[in-house]
């Protein structure tokens, strides 16, 4: 008996890294999905011994997962903030930057391992209601059938179907419709022109910053990134707008020294900022990079809570 018990425990913790992403997908927050795969597998626990076997041990774990988020997005209800940020003009971006969502949490891309979680679709999804969200998760990203995840959400299966439609043509809405034009992961391109970037930035060299910016490149800050404490995301774009922004951290005897950590997040290339002040270091914030036609298309800016994460302190 005690090896049995032993043997479930050891089972299902071994799809403990899975079922996170996939809390993460459906929260947006990877500190509420590491709170909610924990609640996963103590239900799971306790209801060992309903597990029949017709399913298979990794579904019925997602189902308890999916059900477990769900009843705490009910308990803790939130809604996309309707801000006043300018839709972005370019369709290489999505209309609103990833900042738009206050949740939304960069994570390290070992973290998600195998699997890929774009911020882009990350903030998108999370427009949606948490039970069309979990449809549209259940059968476009694990590829579930109808049946499937009707059985999961405990609906019909037409249901299903109406949801993920549903869910299916306002993700659009919230996406860049072009998506493609985006310097693949990792690629030559990418590290070269993010080489550049942070060398640029180190350098305080502002005629290769601007050289490196799209011309309709954005820029976007999370609340409390930098220091800034106000309630709501900055946002700014164009490159001459860009400039005059950094121009003060650039220049003369206020110039900021940097120190930049490059890393990755959610398949992008990232860097943690810092700035020395008095001789010490102050964390500022996270920032990614959306690479498109060789340069800079944007660059996104989280606060530094979520330095923790990827092991910075």
């Amino acid at each position: 008996m005690v090896e049995e018990l032993t043997d479930f425990a050891t089972s299902a913790e071994a799809h403990r890294r899975e079922l996170r992403v996939h809390c993460y997908r459906l929260l947006g927050s990877y500190d509420e999905a590491e709170d909610l795969v924990q609640e996963t597998l103590l239900r799971a626990w306790r209801g060992r011994e309903t597990f029949d076997g017709r399913a298979s041990l990794r579904a019925w774990l997602y189902r308890i997962a999916t059900n477990a988020c769900l009843d705490h997005l009910a308990a803790h209800p939130r809604e996309v903030p309707v801000l006043d940020l300018p839709a972005s003009a370019s369709p290489d971006l999505a209309p609103r930057p990833d900042v738009a969502v206050p949740w939304v949490q960069p994570v390290p891309d070992e973290v998600l391992g195998r699997e890929t979680v774009e911020l882009a679709f990350l903030a998108a999804i999370q427009h949606l209601s948490p039970r069309r969200r979990a449809a549209l998760v259940l059968r476009d990203v694990l590829g579930w059938s109808a049946r499937e995840t009707a059985a999961a959400l405990e609906t019909t299966p037409a249901s299903v179907n109406s949801a993920v439609l549903r869910g299916r043509a306002e993700l659009k809405e919230h996406l860049p419709a072009r998506r493609g034009d985006w310097a693949a992961a990792g690629s030559d391109e990418e590290r070269a022109v993010v080489a550049r970037y942070m060398a640029a930035l180190a350098a305080h060299d502002e005629a290769e910053l601007a050289a490196l910016l799209r011309a309709d490149v954005r820029c976007s800050h999370a609340p409390g990134a930098g220091g800034h404490t106000g309630t709501e995301p900055t946002w700014y774009a164009g490159r001459d707008l860009v400039r005059e922004a950094w121009a003060p951290a650039l220049r003369g005897d206020d110039a900021v020294t940097f120190h930049l950590v490059p890393t990755r997040a959610n398949g992008l290339p990232a860097f943690a900022t810092s700035i020395r002040v008095d001789g010490a270091l102050h964390p500022f914030g996270l920032n990614t990079l959306r690479i498109a036609g060789g340069r800079v298309a944007e660059v996104t800016t989280f606060s530094a809570e979520v330095f923790p994460l990827f092991g910075l302190g």
